[in-house]
């Protein structure tokens, strides 16, 4: 019968979520890549970067569960089993996190805080102009759960706060954007941009020279969201004329980044190695749990993707 659990991740948390799923089910068959045993056997697998093709090794799946909140590292792979749903976490501990990314790199660039750290180093008591909050716009790419947080979060602090997504949405306290029409006024009004937008074919290479131009002279610019989304010449372009004052990096076009790289050393870039928000086993499982309920009861999923949209 095939009723196993396959967690395809080659971190460590694995015996924590077999934990957290024994709790809820009893007594369960459990499968990490490095015991995957006869694969007929597995239901389920909880996946974050599988190998190429392992998934649609498993004849027998019912349910693909991300384990991040994003979905592009599934789709990812072009032998996909087909007609088998994908489901995405939620996480509320990652949405936290990646709210806390945002607004401490804003922050820090809003209070100027790199620059009195020069001032520290060199000795030099020397007090800068004050920007008041009111004339510090932000704007956040992407509106789905992480952006909406992240935006209200701003907005809260004082910062008149926008957002920017693919169809019309409606914030309170939220000026919005939306489509190829308002992306550049979106643009034109954002001195602090924050992406967190997911990575589809639509969204690929957005972030380009003429995005970047569109931006207010000195505007700061936060990637949380995905490194494909940007050009990574067009960014450094940006940097070197002073279009872009500074950025502050999670993610890359390729990860682990290149030690040879130009982020690493770059005086006006802050690099952090993909760590902005983890999945957090104690806040994503209910979801997760609730899934697999449902699965086994014939009940229709939640946070269920679309692999045509890539959300």
């Amino acid at each position: 019968m095939a009723n196993a659990i396959a967690y395809i991740s080659r971190d460590t948390d694995g015996l924590h979520w077999k934990r957290i799923l024994s709790d809820a089910f009893g007594p369960i068959d459990f499968r990490t890549l490095d015991s995957l045993g006869d694969t007929a056997a597995i239901e389920i697998a909880l996946a974050w970067k599988p190998p190429r093709g392992l998934l649609a090794s498993f004849r027998n799946l019912k349910l693909i569960v991300s384990l991040g909140m994003g979905v592009d590292h599934l789709l990812a792979d072009d032998q996909l089993p087909e007609g088998v749903p994908i489901v995405r976490i939620m996480d509320d501990g990652l949405v936290g996190q990646m709210s806390e990314y945002a607004i401490y790199w804003a922050l820090r660039h809003h209070r100027d805080i790199d620059k009195y750290a020069e001032s520290q180093r060199k000795k030099e008591w020397k007090p800068l102009d004050f920007v008041d909050t009111l004339h510090r716009r932000v704007g956040v790419m992407g509106l789905g759960t992480i952006g909406q947080d992240t935006a209200k979060k701003f907005a809260m602090l004082g910062f008149p706060t926008a957002g920017w997504s693919r169809t019309a949405r409606t914030l309170d306290g939220i000026e919005t954007f939306h489509g190829a029409d308002g992306l550049q006024k979106f643009l034109a009004r954002s001195d602090i941009l924050v992406a967190v937008l997911p990575l589809t074919r639509n969204t690929r290479g957005l972030l380009d020279a003429k995005a970047f131009a569109a931006l207010p002279r000195g505007a700061y610019f936060i990637n949380m969201a995905r490194g494909p989304l940007v050009e990574d010449d067009a960014l450094l372009a940006a940097l070197a004329s002073g279009q872009l004052s500074g950025a502050a990096l999670d993610v890359f076009n390729q990860e682990p980044l290149p030690a040879d790289h130009p982020y690493w050393t770059h005086p006006k870039v802050h690099v952090t190695p993909h760590i902005a928000g983890a999945t957090n086993p104690r806040t994503a499982s209910p979801g997760i749990i609730e899934n697999i309920k449902r699965l086994r009861s014939g009940r229709e999923l939640i946070n269920r993707v679309d692999p045509r949209t890539g959300y």
